[in-house]
Parts: structure tokens; sequence; C-alpha cells
């Protein structure tokens, strides 16, 4: 195995104290209940990883408001003050491991569906979603941006009652703190939409209001450095998204890509993943049984590709942003080899390097790589796992759906 030891070195990270550089990025689990309560299952997994090596740990996103909620089973909560002590149980459990746990928040926007929240989907603008395309989202009034505002800055205090080492705010993947970011989703024209600076404010009335309740605890933000939208993100206005946020007291950025409309954009792989698409996509899954092999031929053909290339895809954006602060930047995506790890650190590129599905399928990924028993992650970034989530709690598929799903 290739790759210096400066990986496995402890660090800091937004005042957080870690002991290396590799951090398990926020992947939605599935492991909560009706309340957002987290379950034994969340406490086993995060047990998992931080006994196989990680340095810390970002959970799963968790929604500010039930509007915010994903249409995916078991999303966390974090909305109500009666959920704080199941996640200081949680918290507790993974800090008897010697590992930071790190709550991400998020509001899905247009990203969820009104069927399974029981509430109309709200967007910064009247746009509909190309994946879940249910409804035109409502445009959010300047009452409803200043209830969102509030219910981050809630959430957050509720993190550090819970012990939690800090929060990140979900900026990434066509959410809707990315939905007012972005020049394709805010076609406004009042003080929340227009300049980026506008665009961005829902962002920084959030960064003051926890500032101004929670003092200097760490907040992380996730971000895009790209995306495929139409006058969506791009490289250049994410620089200035990276400067915005470091200037708002923002502790650390992780840097990703892609929306949820983009296909496999965020999650990359050689193949499109049919049968599991079929299996549990919930435009799909009614399609029925005696159509089902034709679908299985064409979706190949007319669903949207995994662009390339499939490793480290985040790394030159995370770099030019690393050059533009100074506080930490973490890059997440395809980073499937140890050696592509440590370069990305080595070089300057990045402070922190993050990983999703290499967890899935190896929690002990990291002690392997510092012991030398292996060099590369066994995830074939098949995709399973995110698709799959619509039926149930996370797993490892490796490809292969049993008998009959």
């Amino acid at each position: 195995m290739t790759g210096s030891p400066e990986i496995f070195e402890p660090a800091q990270i937004g005042g957080i104290s870690i002991r290396n550089r590799i951090i398990r990025s926020a992947t939605h689990e599935g492991m909560a209940d009706a309340d957002g309560a987290p379950l034994e299952s969340l406490e086993k997994l995060y047990v998992r990883l931080a006994r196989g090596g990680v340095g810390a740990i970002v959970t799963g996103y968790a929604a500010v408001l039930p509007q915010g909620r994903c249409s995916f089973p078991g999303m966390l909560m974090m909305h109500d003050d009666a959920l704080v002590p199941a996640y200081r149980r949680l918290v507790d459990a993974v800090h008897r491991e010697g590992v930071p746990l790190i709550m991400q928040l998020a509001h899905c926007g247009s990203q969820t569906r009104s069927a399974v929240t029981g509430m109309r989907t709200a967007a910064p603008s009247p746009i509909r979603d190309r994946f879940y395309s249910e409804d035109v989202p409502e445009e959010l009034t300047e009452e409803g941006i200043r209830e969102i505002i509030d219910a981050f800055v809630a959430a957050a205090a509720r993190a550090q009652a819970a012990g939690f080492d800090g929060v990140q705010l979900h900026l990434a993947h066509g959410y809707l703190l990315a939905q007012f970011l972005s020049g394709h989703t805010n076609r406004r024209r009042d003080r929340w939409g227009g300049s980026l600076e506008n665009r961005f404010r829902i962002v920084s009335e959030i960064m003051a209001g926890i500032r101004r309740r929670l003092g200097e605890y760490p907040v992380l933000a996730k971000m895009n450095g790209f995306d495929g939208m139409p006058g969506g993100m791009r490289r250049d206005e994410a620089v200035k998204v990276a400067m915005l946020l470091e200037s708002s007291r923002c502790s650390a950025v992780e840097i990703s890509s892609g929306t949820i409309g983009e296909g496999l954009s965020i999650m990359r792989g050689p193949r499109v993943p049919t049968d599991a698409i079929l299996a549990a996509n919930f435009k799909l899954a009614a399609v029925p049984g005696m159509l089902k092999p034709f679908m299985a031929r064409i979706l190949p053909l007319i669903g949207p590709k995994s662009p390339k290339p499939y490793r480290s895809y985040n790394l030159e954006v995370a770099s030019v942003i690393r050059n533009a602060v100074s506080i930490p930047v973490v890059v997440v995506g395809g980073i499937h080899v140890f050696e592509d790890a440590s370069k990305a650190i080595t070089s300057g590129s990045a402070d922190f390097v993050s990983m999703s599905r290499p967890f899935i399928i190896e929690p002990a990924i990291v002690r392997k790589y510092q012991e030398g028993r292996q060099d590369s992650s066994r995830c074939t970034m098949c995709n399973y796992c995110t698709i799959m989530i619509e039926k149930g709690p996370l797993r490892c598929w490796n490809g292969r759906l049993p008998q009959g799903a």
C-alpha cells in the first residue's frame, strides 16, 4: 500500500478533535422511528463505524420541520425538543468509542412528496422538481422563510443539547438551501433571489442565528461545487459560496456535486441499476409485472446516465475552493481507493476526505487501510444502496436483489 501516514494523524475540523482525516459522510440510513428518533439499529451502525477506525461521523440528514422531511422511510427528525433524550443516548454511545458525531440538518424543499408528508411541498420558486414532479411547489413567503430559518437554528440548539459535536447544514444535492443558492430553482425578484448574495441570504441568516444563540458551536456546511442543471451551480459561483460561508463564520465546508434530478450524478457508477429502480422507485414500482422485462430493456436507453469520471470526481473543484478559503475543506465523491484519499491530503487539494458507499459495505474500512490489509473498497458502485433506500433501511446489496424483490 502506498500513501502518506498524514491521513491517519489527529486533526481539527471546526474546533472538533478527530483521530484521522477520514470522515463518514452523511448517508440516509432509514433507521428512525415514526417520530424521527434514532432506532437501536442506528446506534449499532454508528458504533461499528467508530470501532472501524473512522475519524468522525456525520449523521444522515435530519429534517428541521415536518414539511421538509424526505419521502424515504425512516428519516431522522430534529424538529421537537422531545427528541433530544433519544439523540443523547446515541451520541453517548458513539462518544464512548472516542469518535465525534455531527448532525446534518436539512429541509428537502420540493425534493419530497406531499403524499408522504401530508403537506404541500415548498421551494424558493414554484418550479416542478424534475425527479419527484408530484406537484408545483408553493413559493415560500417571507413568513415561511423566517419559519425555516428559525427551525434550523432551533434544530442546531437541540443538537448541542443532545451532545453532538457540531452540525452540518445541507446546502447540496438540490435540497431546499441548495434550491435557494441555485439560479435554476431560485427565480425570485425580492431580497431572497437575484444576486448570489441575495440567494445566499437564507444561509447567512441561519448562520447568524446559530452564532447568536450557540456562540462558537461548530457549524459545517455541505455544498455543491457544481451541478448539471441549466442555470445551476458552477465552479466560479461555488467558490464565492464557500467564501460567503467563511465570512458567515462557518467552521468547514464539504464539497460534493449534483442534484437528485440529474439521476446518478451524485452517486456515480458504471451502469444503471435497472432492476433496483424497477423494484423500488415510487414511479415505477407499480408497473405491471408483464411490462417489467420491457421496462428493464428500455430504461438503460432512456434513463439518465452516470457521468464520468467515477473516481475523485469532486477533487478538482475542492482544490480550487481550498485555495480560496482558510477554513478546512472536506472532499467527498468516488474516493474508494486509499491512494486517492491519501493524495487528496498530501497534494493540498483538501484537508479531509469523506466517504459514503465504502462505509456501507465495510464499516471497518479505515482500520483495514491503516493496518495495510486493504488498499481499496470492495464497493462496485452498483448504487443499489442508493435506490433501495426508498424501500427500507440502508444496506449493501452488492448488485444483487433477492428473488421477488
